[in-house]
């Protein structure tokens, strides 16, 4: 696998070695040595997969600490632009985002450690969505951060009017008003 590190320094892209052939492809979604030595030394404890049509926009979600969650990202069918938003309080990237398709022509990974809220919006007609977690879902922690911030300008790719996204995460906090908890260390 290929490991790649972002700007923001705690996102990885990794690039899983593909095995193809006239049969199809093969190739390992995980294994916990080969992503620890890639310095994911992570203990995922819950999978989850959604499926979502073109123009949905999940996110910006995370959870408080200490239920926050790190996760590693990836799409099983169609195309999804990933993003990631540095909310460590005295992080140098504070407020800044990442972005990154993942699609299932790429087959391309993102990992997501604490002290990022998450979200995607979905390019192709459908999109499959799965990621690993290393913490529960716990509804009493979890937080959002308005996908469509003015000070994130985050570009989700879908126009305005085609958008389509929950009350729950149109009615989340702008940045500078989310409960955080989350510090930089190095």
């Amino acid at each position: 696998m290929e490991v790649t590190k972002t700007p923001i320094e705690g996102l990885i892209i990794i690039k899983p070695k593909i095995f193809g052939d006239a049969r199809g492809f093969f190739y390992e979604s995980f294994n916990k040595q080969r992503y620890t030595e890639a310095g994911i030394d992570v203990d995922f404890i819950q999978d989850n997969l959604s499926r979502s049509s073109y123009g949905v926009i999940r996110g910006l979600h995370y959870q408080m600490a200490p239920h926050a969650q790190s996760k590693l990202v990836q799409v099983l069918e169609g195309r999804v632009l990933d993003v990631a938003v540095d909310v460590r309080l005295g992080s140098p990237t504070f407020g800044q985002h990442y972005a990154i398709e993942l699609s299932e022509e790429n087959k391309l990974q993102f990992f997501i450690p604490h002290g990022f809220a998450h979200g995607f919006s979905v390019l192709s007609e459908t999109a499959t969505f799965m990621y690993k977690c290393d913490n529960l879902y716990t509804p009493s922690a979890e937080r959002s951060i308005l996908f469509d911030d003015s000070e994130l300008g985050i570009d989700w790719i879908i126009p305005t009017d085609k958008a389509t996204v929950s009350d729950k995460d149109k009615m989340a906090s702008l940045l500078k008003n989310a409960e955080l908890n989350f510090h930089f260390t190095k």
